[in-house]
């Protein structure tokens, strides 16, 4: 891409300093780069890439307008006048369209304080209607951050305090996994969009975990193949294999001391192609340290580390450098 003036083609800002400015995290700054060549940096001495004043003028660009709905591929081989007549239109149509009202009591906080109280009453319709209402005004990451898992985590506390009882328990779990479910759902992507496998090894039968994650994955454009809890390595392999995965995770919830995990674990790294990454996190996942890092999994410890490790894998080339 050209930038009109020369002077800022001149390349001297770090990536932390252009993520500050661009409000870009670093994974997705190099992820536009290595994709799309949305930007194309400089490099120091030591390999670490520097961007221009024009390159962050462009890259905020790009950030406005796939905040506005546009996909980046569409965007990337734009130039930079363009973008910039591209975004002046998307903010001139949003001022024009009819203001939209906030939506009383969707903030987290508030869905969360209603959907515990739901629970603690064992009202499941309370609790459906809470959090349906909420998946319409909530985008779905905050939704499962901020809501569904803080809600089962309280629920688990508390039933182990023994404030609450295993009805309260169960009658949560069912509808926070038909919400889970449907956040997880096959939908449209990308055509060149990486495919993750999800689902629980054997005898692992808790699969809200696993939920999650696909949950997870799909707001962040992965396509999802979730298996399932309670499969053997074999399957789970045979899955990756269909459908070309670049990666498989694994929930591991309970028990933590299955002393046949580590041989289930084993064979579903033979079974898999060198390429395809094994990614574990969940409750109990620390439980089996050792064996994880015999067959090299990258293990996560929340979503936070989950959308890291995702972004990392989704845009990694074979010789790309890191900075």
């Amino acid at each position: 891409m050209t930038n009109d003036n020369s002077e800022a083609k001149r390349p001297s800002h770090p990536i932390q300093a252009v993520a500050r400015r661009t409000g870009l995290s670093p994974d997705v700054l190099r992820a536009w780069e290595r994709r799309y060549g949305a930007v194309k940096p400089e490099r120091s001495d030591s390999r670490r890439r520097l961007y221009s004043d024009a390159d962050i003028e462009r890259l905020i660009l790009l950030r406005r307008a796939t905040q506005a709905g546009r996909a980046i591929g569409q965007l990337s081989g734009l130039s930079d006048q363009d973008l910039r007549l591209l975004v002046a239109d998307d903010m001139e149509s949003a001022a024009a369209a009819p203001p939209i009202e906030p939506v009383r009591g969707a903030e987290p906080s508030t869905v969360l304080e209603k959907a515990s109280a739901a629970v603690r009453d064992l009202d499941a319709a309370q609790l459906q209607s809470v959090i349906s209402a909420a998946s319409l005004v909530v985008a779905p990451p905050v939704l499962v951050d901020r809501v569904l898992v803080p809600l089962m985590r309280s629920i688990g506390q508390q039933w182990l305090d023994g404030t609450l009882g295993i009805a309260h328990e169960h009658l949560a779990s069912a509808i926070v996994r038909a919400v889970l479910s449907e956040l997880a759902r096959p939908r449209q992507v990308s055509a060149d969009a990486p495919v993750l496998v999800v689902g629980t090894p054997a005898r692992q039968v808790h699969e809200l975990g696993a939920l999650v994650v696909a949950a997870t994955a799909a707001a962040d454009g992965w396509r999802v193949v979730y298996v399932g809890a309670d499969l053997p390595a074999a399957e789970i392999a045979a899955a990756a294999d269909q459908s070309g995965a670049r990666a498989v995770t694994l929930s591991i919830t309970y028990p933590p001391d299955d002393r046949e995990l580590a041989a289930e674990l084993t064979e579903l790294r033979r079974r898999l192609p060198k390429e395809t990454s094994v990614v574990v996190g969940g409750l109990s996942a620390t439980s089996y340290t050792e064996s994880l890092a015999e067959i090299g999994a990258l293990l996560v410890g929340d979503l936070p580390g989950l959308r890291s490790v995702l972004a990392s894998l989704a845009f990694e080339k074979n010789g790309g450098a890191a900075a």
